[in-house]
């Protein structure tokens, strides 16, 4: 299927079904251009519980590169509609000559169970990370072999299947013919090393491991993806490795070492086990454990890394929030000492007026102790002094009315000449007012 035939598929499927519809989208036509041997399409998923709801999936084979062979695996990736917020369901879809090889990763019905998809994060978490992490985790422990087969004709070449075989107690060991090879179960001269304990680090599978292809043209050839790739993908600073070419299904010098050990093998075929074989299986079991152990401590060591990375952003962002405060509270310090120091030189001249007042013979005139700074002032304080006094005189002029202490008339004639004189008094601070230009 062609680029343009992949975003319409795409398109049709994640439209009015997607909470994320651009995000799904680029997401997925950025997998499927990396990784040609998938494709997208829109089917029926039946969950646990019974109900079924139309998702998008990307169904096909991925590369896996395994003792030096590329083997194609066959997944299917189902995205739930609320992606990327939730982590895609991942399979692996043996064909009917496949079985599958439950391990840590996968269980017996094809599930596959990542760290990667437990921890997802919509944010840094995408479709091409994913599938590399697959491809680095088959490529270590392959989730499919093909059946065993029951008959071999004699004479064929040794052809290797597309994924891993799986017989009882032995694993695919490529070399040359300085590595000698025990007989093999498959009912011919051909004769493979037996494969070494458990590595640790791994729990122990009651599944066989797999075997060397057996001698036989009947194979299933991996898939021809085409020859010219795009460059590696990037997302987030990490760089995806392009996608592998399997034009060949083995290398030409891999089948002329697998003709030799035939050869070899046909004439020292005794059983036995010798030197070389205990040799070889305790390098294989030491690099396994050595790669398994080193697999772990870089896992780990990555993770305290990014750990006190963002601790050390934590505590520069707590650092410069710190110092902002502490330059807030230096400025405040600084105008506080200034408010001080005005404060007390007030105090010093009250301290001096109230002695200078208490040292003073004569009694203080209250009508002298304010004064003003020009006579245009002085006149406005006198009026409005006068004009204060008039309002008391004819308030309790009133109040003399109310009581009969004054007649009517009395009270008439004074209230009369007061109003006078506060009408003039009024007129006449307004006219001190504008004169010196100050407010009503």
């Amino acid at each position: 299927m062609s680029p343009q035939n992949h975003e319409q598929v795409v398109t049709q499927a994640v439209m009015n079904r997607y909470v994320n519809v651009e995000k799904t989208k680029r997401d997925v036509l950025t997998a499927l251009q990396h990784y040609r041997g998938l494709g997208p399409k829109l089917d029926k998923f039946v969950f646990r519980s019974g109900t079924s709801r139309y998702l998008l999936c990307l169904e096909g084979t991925i590369p896996v590169t395994y003792k030096g062979a590329t083997y194609n695996i066959p997944i299917c990736i189902w995205l739930l509609d609320n992606h990327p917020l939730s982590s895609p369901m991942v399979y692996v879809k043996p064909t009917p000559d496949m079985l599958i090889k439950a391990s840590r990763h996968v269980d017996q019905n094809g599930k596959v169970y990542l760290p990667y998809l437990h921890e997802w994060n919509p944010n840094s978490s995408d479709l091409p990370g994913l599938i590399q992490i697959m491809i680095m985790t088959f490529s270590e422990m392959p989730p499919v072999y093909s059946k065993p087969k029951t008959a071999q004709p004699p004479g064929a070449t040794p052809y290797p299947l597309p994924y891993p075989t799986n017989s009882p107690g032995y694993m695919p060991m490529p070399g040359g013919p300085n590595m000698p090879y025990s007989p093999a179960q498959t009912g011919a001269n051909t004769v493979y090393p037996p494969y070494p304990t458990q590595p640790g680090g791994y729990p122990p599978s009651t599944t066989p491991y797999p075997v060397y292809p057996p001698a036989s043209t009947a194979g299933y050839p991996p898939s021809q993806p085409p020859t010219s790739y795009p460059p590696p993908y990037s997302a987030g600073g990490i760089t995806y490795p392009p996608y592998p070419s399997t034009t060949s299904s083995v290398p030409t010098g891999q089948a002329t070492e697998t003709s030799g050990v035939t050869g070899t093998s046909t004439t020292t075929s005794t059983g036995t086990i010798t030197e070389e074989h205990i040799r070889a299986s305790l390098i294989s079991a030491v690099s396994d454990r050595v790669r398994a152990k080193l697999r772990d401590s870089y896992g780990g060591s990555q993770a305290e890394v990014s750990v006190l990375r963002q601790q050390q952003a934590d505590l520069n962002q707590g650092k410069i929030k710190l110092e902002g405060l502490i330059s807030k509270l230096e400025q405040e310090q600084t105008e506080l000492d200034k408010n001080i120091r005005v404060l007390r030189d007030k105090e010093g001249e009250i301290k001096n007026v109230l002695s200078r007042l208490s040292s003073a013979t004569e009694p203080l005139n209250v009508d002298e102790a304010v004064t003003t700074t020009a006579p245009l002032y002085k006149q406005l304080l006198n009026a409005y002094a006068e004009d204060q006094a008039t309002q008391d005189a004819i308030y309790y002029l009133g109040e003399a009315l109310r009581r009969d202490v004054i007649d009517l008339d009395c009270f008439l004639k004074h209230v009369r000449s007061l109003s006078r004189k506060q009408y003039q008094l009024r007129a006449t601070m307004i006219k001190c007012r504008a004169k010196g230009n100050m407010a009503g």
